[in-house]
């Protein structure tokens, strides 16, 4: 058998068996790029074809472990306590409880301020979500006018004394009752600011306001308590209403005139001189003295000076007796007088807000209102230094060791710190029903404290702790039971453990140039201030103890008011 093509002379191609010409040599492009050349062994056939697909994982490669099946959103998460084991079921603390978020119901139930307190001491993505009223008569918040509302009623109570938590309680409330509920409020000494956020994609509304003018009227304190706890709780009070409300409040008249305000600081001045040991004649005197001193400080106000210069004025006239009838030699306990003067100008209801709100972690406050106390309590030390400097001047007997002289007369004590606290009252322009409540605490303020101090010899300073600690209790069980503020049964109570002794003999002995003696006087009335401020903030917070917290289970999930931990 032969073949059908020829191999011809080389380089000439193959030769055509059948008609003898030479074929033209084929070029590269005519073998295929797939055919193996020539002396090759071919391939195996390919097996059949076994398309993958692009997701599949490549050879050398390990697949991920499958999938957890997705879990209900029944289940509880891993570390949340179950009611039925009371134990955690892994280590990682649960972000929601399996039960949704616990519901403050905004009712009677109990008082607003606890309500809105647990939500403040809470973080902004723990805070539970509170049941709103529904309002018939609202198409939505509105919330320019709801902010405004919220910072006017803020700025009432932030003049008025109110520590700051409670001030940002009372905004959270109103905010909530309206319907904004991211919502922010934030309180400084001169500065409200609100701000108020509808999702996390739109953008904050934010409305501020500053307090530049303060007074003390407890009245219209607890007119505005009354309001905001209207507002929280009654579903048909609508925004007109709370403006109505509001502006009555501000035009209302202090209950008490001018004249009444003045003969309230003279009665405080002579029940404290009957309080130090000192009688009748003494009392007339140092009232007398705080009268000039009050009408003294309302000449230099109405002329524009600074508070400072204010409390500079009024400490003068009662110093300037006392140094009048000692040089006189009428034998009247001149300290006495000089002392219950000082009764009626030591800034205690400042003092005692400052120190609460730094208790519960106002600190920018708590400075401000410190700092405020320091320069009025300066304004104080120049104005009976002036006095006893030229007293001494003139050869005055004032002899510091008067002090060591204590003078035990139950009854008359008992009956001049109930007066004393009923005539702060006055001053405080408290309502009238608050009065004889404040006057009793009062009377067992002193109770506390004698009992201590003179019969168990407990030192001052911790006689003085356990008396404004019982202060604080009964004026926060009082507060609460009638859903007002806890000021006016607290402020006027703790009058007659105001240290007016302490401070008036550590100035007398700087005046007579002896710091010795004068340091260590004033060390034990800061020691004594803080004391009364102290325990006047414990007996609160051991008042809400016995309350039940909205949303809570049990007794340990009360949130504390530090936010911290030192660090």
């Amino acid at each position: 058998m032969r073949s059908d093509r020829q191999q011809g002379p080389r380089g000439t191609g193959a030769v055509d068996a059948d008609t003898g010409e030479n074929q033209k040599p084929l070029s590269d492009e005519a073998h295929s790029a797939f055919t193996p050349p020539l002396g090759i062994p071919l391939p195996p056939p390919p097996e059949d074809e076994h398309p993958t697909s692009e997701f599949a994982v490549p050879e050398g490669l390990t697949a991920d472990a499958p999938a957890e099946p997705e879990g209900s959103a029944f289940v509880p998460p891993a570390g949340v306590i179950t009611p039925s084991n009371n134990q955690t079921t892994g280590g990682f603390p649960a972000i929601t409880p399996p039960n949704g978020l616990p519901v403050i119901r905004l009712t009677k139930d109990a008082p607003w301020q606890d309500r809105m307190r647990t939500m403040l001491r809470m973080p902004i993505s723990e805070r539970p979500a509170p049941e709103r009223i529904e309002r018939q008569d609202d198409t939505g918040p509105a919330v320019p006018r709801v902010l405004d509302l919220t910072l006017r009623i803020a700025e009432l109570l932030l003049a008025g004394g109110e520590g700051a938590e409670d001030v940002e309680a009372a905004m959270l409330g109103v905010a909530h009752a309206y319907g904004l509920d991211r919502c922010e409020p934030t309180v400084t000494f001169t500065l409200l600011s609100v701000s108020y956020q509808p999702s996390l994609v739109d953008d904050p509304v934010t409305a501020s306001r500053t307090v530049r003018r303060r007074g003390t009227d407890y009245t219209r304190l607890s007119a505005v308590f009354r309001l905001v706890d209207d507002i929280t709780s009654q579903e048909e009070f609508t925004l007109e209403e709370a403006y109505r409300r509001l502006a009555e409040i501000r035009r209302n008249r202090h209950p008490y005139p001018g004249w009444a305000l003045t003969v309230a600081g003279g009665g405080l001045a002579g029940a404290a001189s009957m309080l130090v040991g000192g009688d009748w004649p003494v009392f007339f005197a140092a009232a007398l003295g705080a009268m000039l001193g009050d009408r003294l400080a309302w000449l230099a106000s109405g002329r524009g000076l600074p508070e400072f210069y204010q409390f500079v004025a009024a400490a003068m006239p009662p110093a300037a007796i006392g140094v009048a009838l000692s040089l006189a030699n009428s034998g009247l306990q001149a300290s006495a007088v000089i002392t219950g003067g000082l009764f009626a100008l030591i800034p205690g209801r400042a003092l005692v807000a400052g120190v609460q709100d730094g208790l519960t972690g106002y600190y920018i406050t708590a400075a401000a209102r410190l700092l405020e106390v320091g320069y009025l309590i300066v304004g104080i030390v120049c104005g009976v230094l002036t006095v006893l400097y030229g007293g001494l001047q003139l050869d005055a007997k004032l002899n510091p060791e008067a002090a060591l002289r204590h003078v035990e007369r139950p009854y008359i004590q008992i009956l001049a710190a109930m007066l004393l606290a009923l005539t702060f009252c006055i001053l405080l322009q408290q309502e009238r029903h608050t009065v004889l409540f404040a006057t009793l605490n009062g009377g067992v303020a002193w109770v506390v404290y004698g009992a201590l101090a003179d019969t168990a010899s407990v030192p001052p300073v911790a006689a003085t702790t356990v008396a404004a600690g019982v202060v604080g209790l009964f004026g926060q069980l009082l507060s609460r039971y009638r859903y007002a503020s806890a000021l006016p049964y607290v402020t006027a109570a703790i009058g007659p453990l105001l240290p007016g002794s302490a401070t008036y003999f550590g100035l007398l002995a700087l005046a007579q140039g002896n710091l010795d003696r004068g340091i260590p006087h004033l060390t034990q009335a800061a020691a004594l201030a803080l004391a009364i401020a102290i325990g006047v903030n414990l007996g609160s917070e051991a008042a809400r103890l016995f309350l039940k917290t909205p949303g809570a289970t049990a007794p340990a999930d009360r949130r504390a008011a530090k936010r911290t931990r030192g660090f």
